[in-house]
């Protein structure tokens, strides 16, 4: 009888493995990163360094405009972090319940890992001698940058141009609303993306001045060469802080969120920061930001909450249904 009871014994546990093994097993190996349009190459190499000290690891990448991403996370992207251009486009997310009220405070720097700034791209040898946001309101100058409707990309340079103006016309919004109505105005084609407007400045050769990210800037500069682009840094610009966030109502559906908090992280240590100065972004580590300084000119930033505010003002002053950017951008 003991025998059997045994011999039973041993032939349940094995079968009971086979039913709670799997489930212990399953340990999250792979993520989806939301991130922004013009991403593509620097969360490429990211995502290869962060694999290496964990293998059987996946990272996968969505890329568009951050505002048009939020919505398709809320829409059903099951992205288990996002990499944004705009605090705007995560806040959304908060009020839809997908990530924490208190994001800004489970990373460094306000969950922002590195910053860039609206900068200029003209054509070689700058034949329109375009230098700062002044000569964006010229006749003769078609600036090429995306839609603020879609992308935070644009938004970025509709907010530098904002500030730049502030200070130039002494707050007159009568004068400031025309000049940014001239800039509109001046561009040939609204494309959705950072990335598009990259593409229709320097392949369809569109345009006069490409406004985007310094990192864009600078990396196109790069690949193409100084026969066909150069990078012009204005006289002051529009800091530009890259949050980043887990989406926990994704991470805890799919069991995720340790390995989201590590990816994240991942962007603060002294190699993920390295890689990002690389791929032409400023950073915070000190250590780091001393071996890249020599390539990073000198500019004035103005900060979102010393010009306009706070982002929850320019929500609702700016951006919002019939506030100013909707007065300005028109049917365009």
């Amino acid at each position: 009888m003991h025998r059997l009871l045994i011999l039973g014994t041993a032939l349940v546990a094995p079968l009971a493995a086979l039913f709670v093994t799997p489930a212990l097993a399953q340990q999250p190996n792979k993520l989806l990163n939301a991130s922004y349009d013009i991403a593509r190459e620097i969360f490429a190499a990211e995502n290869e360094a962060f694999i290496k000290s964990h293998p059987g690891v996946t990272i996968d990448q969505s890329h568009a405009g951050t505002s048009k991403q939020a919505r398709s996370i809320v829409e059903g992207l099951e992205a288990d972090v996002v990499t944004f251009n705009q605090v705007t486009d995560v806040d959304f997310l908060v009020k839809q319940g997908f990530v924490s009220a208190d994001w800004q405070k489970e990373f460094p720097n306000s969950a922002s890992p590195f910053y860039s700034f609206p900068s200029f791209l003209v054509r070689a040898g700058n034949p329109k001698n375009i230098k700062d946001w002044g000569d964006l309101a010229r006749d003769d100058v078609h600036a090429v940058f995306p839609n603020p409707k879609t992308s935070g990309n644009a938004r970025y340079t509709y907010l530098a141009a904002y500030a730049w103006a502030k200070e130039a016309y002494d707050g007159d919004e009568e004068k400031i609303e025309a000049y940014i109505a001239k800039i509109f105005d001046n561009v040939p084609v609204f494309d959705t993306g950072g990335r598009a407007a990259t593409t229709t400045f320097v392949e369809r050769e569109t345009g006069d001045v490409l406004i985007t990210f310094e990192a864009e800037t600078r990396g196109i500069a790069k690949q193409y060469g100084a026969d066909k682009v150069e990078a012009v840094t204005p006289s002051v610009s529009l800091l530009a802080e890259f949050p980043v966030a887990i989406v926990d109502k994704v991470a805890k559906k799919h069991g995720s969120e340790a390995l989201a908090k590590s990816y994240l992280d991942f962007l603060y240590s002294e190699e993920g920061q390295r890689i990002a100065a690389q791929f032409g972004h400023r950073i915070n580590n000190e250590k780091v930001a001393a071996e890249f300084k020599s390539q990073f000119p000198e500019i004035r930033l103005v900060k979102v909450d010393d010009v306009f505010g706070g982002w929850q003002k320019i929500q609702s002053e700016h951006f919002a249904s019939g506030g100013t950017l909707d007065k300005l951008y028109g049917s365009r």
